[in-house]
C-alpha cells in the first residue's frame, strides 16, 4: 500500500486532502506543522508528502529540503492558496513535482495520483499544472472518479457510525474529526449537501452541542447518495 504524509496547519484543508488520498487507497498520516512532519518522516519512508507552502515556523519548501537531506525518498507535492511564479520556483527547487492551488480539486489530485504510478511522474518529470489539466484523459479520469465514488459509498457506514457514536457519547472532539473528514470528501466528490450538514454538526460539536437531529438528517441524506 502506498503511504502519504499530509502537512498543513489548516485542519480542514489537511483532512480534505487526506480524505481523498484514503479513498484512493493510500495509507495516510497527518501533521499540523513542520516539526511533527520531520519527526514522522524520519520514522517512516513515505511514498508521497503533500505540504502547504506557508506554515508557522519552517515553510514548506524548507521542510522538504530538510526531509531530502535526512534521506527521504518521497515524491513531494506542494499546495498553496497563492501559487505565484516565485512559489512555484521555490517548490521545484525543493524537489516538488507540482504546485497545486488550494483548495485542491479532486480531479486534479486524481490525475496527479494516476501520473504518480503510471505516467511521467513515475520518472520525476511531471509537467506544469496547466498542462496537467489540459492533458487529462477524460475516459480514464471518469473511471478513477467512479472508483472513488464507489469507495466513498463503501466508507459511508463507518463514517456515519463514528459521527453517531460520538454524538451519543458526547465526545465532541471525535464528532468534529469524523464530521470534518466526511465533509471534506463529500465536498470534493460532488455531494455538497452532505458536506454542508457535516460542517454544521462539527460547528455544533465545537460549541458542546450534540446535534442528534442533524445526525439523523445526515444519515437519511447520505444513504440517498
Amino acid at each position: 500500500m502506498l503511504t502519504a504524509l499530509v502537512v498543513d496547519d489548516d485542519p480542514d484543508a489537511r483532512r480534505r486532502v487526506a480524505g481523498l488520498l484514503r479513498l484512493g487507497g493510500w495509507q495516510v498520516s497527518e501533521a499540523a506543522n513542520a516539526e511533527d512532519a520531520l519527526r514522522q518522516a524520519v520514522c517512516a519512508d513515505f511514498d508521497l508528502v503533500v505540504t502547504d507552502v506557508s506554515m508557522p515556523g519552517e515553510h514548506g519548501p524548507a521542510m522538504l529540503h530538510r526531509m531530502r537531506r535526512n534521506g527521504s525518498r518521497a515524491r513531494f507535492l506542494v499546495v498553496t492558496s497563492d501559487p505565484t511564479d516565485d512559489v512555484r520556483a521555490d517548490s521545484v527547487a525543493a524537489g516538488a513535482m507540482a504546485c497545486l492551488a488550494k483548495p485542491v480539486e479532486a480531479r486534479i489530485l486524481l490525475d496527479f495520483l494516476r501520473s504518480r504510478t503510471t505516467g511521467p511522474a513515475a520518472q520525476g518529470t511531471l509537467t506544469a499544472v496547466p498542462d496537467l489539466v489540459d492533458d487529462v484523459d477524460d475516459d480514464l479520469d471518469d473511471e478513477l472518479m467512479g472508483r472513488l465514488q464507489a469507495m466513498y459509498v463503501d466508507a459511508l457506514p463507518a463514517r456515519l457510525s463514528a459521527i453517531a457514536s460520538g454524538t451519543r457519547s458526547g465526545d465532541a472532539p471525535a464528532v468534529v474529526s469524523a464530521a470534518h473528514t466526511l465533509a471534506g470528501t463529500s465536498g470534493q466528490l460532488g455531494h455538497p449537501e452532505v458536506a454542508s450538514i457535516c460542517r454544521a454538526i462539527a460547528a455544533d460539536a465545537r460549541r458542546g452541542v450534540m446535534a442528534h437531529a442533524r445526525v439523523v438528517q445526515l444519515q437519511e441524506l447520505a444513504y440517498a447518495v
